[in-house]
C-alpha cells in the first residue's frame, strides 16, 4: 500500500473512531426512517442544529409520517414551520409528502435517483437519505465536509463552482468507507461541525494537524475558496398594524419569494429609509391612507433589523387606529385581533408581536 494510500485509510478510521466518542445525540440519528432523516436533513439546510432540534421535535410530533403530513392544509404546514425562515422548504416539503402519497403509496423510494427526482430534493439530501436511511454508499458533502476537505488537502478551486464541487465530491468518494457509508457520512460532517469550524477552529488540538495542508502552509483562514460574493441589496418596510374595533387586517403574501403563502399587516416597501414626512407623502402611503379619514397612528417599533440571505432588512411598525377603514382596505383580510396566531407569520411579523 502506497504512502497515500495509507493516508487515505488513517483519515478515514481517525473520523469514525472520533465520531464514535464525540458524537452528539440527535433524534435523527441512528433512525433508518427515510421520512425523518428527510426532515431533518431540510430542517437543517439553513438552520442550526441547536436552533433546528425544537423545530424538529414538533414538526414530527405533529407530521410523525408521510401520510398526515401529505393531507395537512399548506397553512398549518407553514404556522409548524414558522421562525426557521426560507419558507420554500416547508412548501416543497408539503408538495413531496403529496407525491409520494399519490405516486409512490405513500413509500419513500429507496434509490439515489428516484429520491433525487423529488421536488426540493437536491444531490446533497438525496445523498444523505440514500446513505442514512438505506446505507447506500453516496458521499454526503454539506458546508461542513467542503470546509474540512478543503482545508486538509489545501484545494484552491472555488467551491461555489461545478469543479470545485466535483473535486471535493470525488474526494469524499475516495475517503469514504464504502462498507459502512452511513456512519463515515455522520463522523465526517460531524467532524467538520465540531472541530474544523469556519472562523478560528484550534487546529493544536486538530487530529489532523500533521495531514492538512492548510495548517502546515499557514492559511486555514484562506479555505474555503469561495469565488462569487452574494450581492447583498437594503430594503425598509414599513408596517401598518391597523385597529378597527376588534378587527385588523392582514394580507397574504402571493409574490414569488422566501415569504411566499404567509400573511403580514398592510406594508409599504422603500429602498432607501424614511422618515415619517417622508413616508406620508409617499403615493403609496396616499393610496393606502386617502385623507379625511380619522386615523391615529403611533411608532411602536422602528428600523428592526432581520438579515437574509440576499437581503438586510429594517422593518418599521406604526399601530393604527381608525374607527372606519378606508376603501383601500378592500384587499385585506379582516380577521378578530386574537386570531392572528392561527396564520403563519413571517420572522419579522413574530418579533414585533411577542413585543
Amino acid at each position: 500500500m502506497s504512502e497515500k494510500e495509507e493516508n487515505m485509510k488513517f483519515i478515514t478510521r481517525k473520523l469514525i473512531d472520533l465520531y464514535k466518542i464525540h458524537q452528539r445525540n440527535l433524534p435523527w440519528r441512528g433512525i433508518n426512517d427515510p421520512y425523518r432523516i428527510w426532515v431533518s436533513e431540510i430542517i437543517l439546510q439553513q438552520t442550526r442544529v441547536v436552533q433546528g432540534l425544537d423545530y424538529y421535535n414538533r414538526f414530527i410530533e405533529r407530521f410523525p409520517d408521510i401520510h398526515s403530513l401529505a393531507i395537512a392544509n399548506e397553512q398549518e404546514v407553514l404556522k409548524y414551520w414558522q421562525g426557521l425562515g426560507y419558507y420554500s422548504r416547508a412548501r416543497n416539503l408539503h408538495e413531496t409528502a403529496r407525491m409520494i402519497e399519490t405516486n409512490h403509496g405513500g413509500i419513500f423510494p429507496e434509490d439515489y435517483k428516484s429520491i433525487l427526482s423529488l421536488k426540493g430534493i437536491g444531490e446533497y439530501t438525496a445523498a444523505a437519505i440514500a446513505s442514512f436511511a438505506f446505507n447506500a454508499p453516496y458521499p454526503v458533502v454539506d458546508g461542513n465536509v467542503f470546509r474540512f476537505l478543503s482545508r486538509l488537502f489545501a484545494i484552491e478551486e472555488p467551491i461555489d463552482t461545478s469543479k470545485g464541487k466535483k473535486i471535493i465530491t470525488e474526494l469524499a468518494n475516495r475517503i469514504m468507507d464504502k462498507s459502512q457509508p452511513a456512519l463515515f457520512n455522520q463522523a465526517i460532517m460531524e467532524f467538520g461541525a465540531l472541530q474544523c469550524i469556519p472562523v478560528s477552529p484550534d487546529c493544536s488540538l486538530c487530529p489532523f494537524e500533521n495531514q492538512c495542508l492548510a495548517y502546515s502552509s499557514g492559511e486555514v483562514n484562506n479555505f474555503p475558496v469561495k469565488r462569487n460574493k452574494t450581492k447583498i441589496k437594503t430594503l425598509y418596510l414599513y408596517y401598518f398594524h391597523v385597529h378597527s374595533g376588534s378587527h385588523i387586517y392582514i394580507r397574504k403574501r402571493k409574490e414569488k419569494g422566501i415569504w411566499q403563502n404567509l400573511y403580514e399587516f398592510p406594508m409599504i416597501e422603500s429602498e432607501t429609509p424614511l422618515e415619517w414626512e417622508d413616508l406620508i407623502g409617499t403615493g403609496d402611503f396616499k393610496a393606502l391612507f386617502p385623507f379625511g379619514k380619522s386615523i391615529d397612528f403611533r411608532l411602536v417599533l422602528k428600523n428592526q433589523k432581520h438579515v437574509l440571505t440576499h437581503r438586510i432588512l429594517y422593518a418599521t411598525f406604526y399601530e393604527v387606529t381608525t374607527e372606519k377603514v378606508p376603501e383601500s382596505f378592500l384587499p385585506f383580510i379582516s380577521i378578530l385581533s386574537d386570531a392572528i396566531d392561527e396564520y403563519p407569520i413571517h420572522r419579522l411579523m413574530q418579533i414585533y408581536l411577542e413585543k
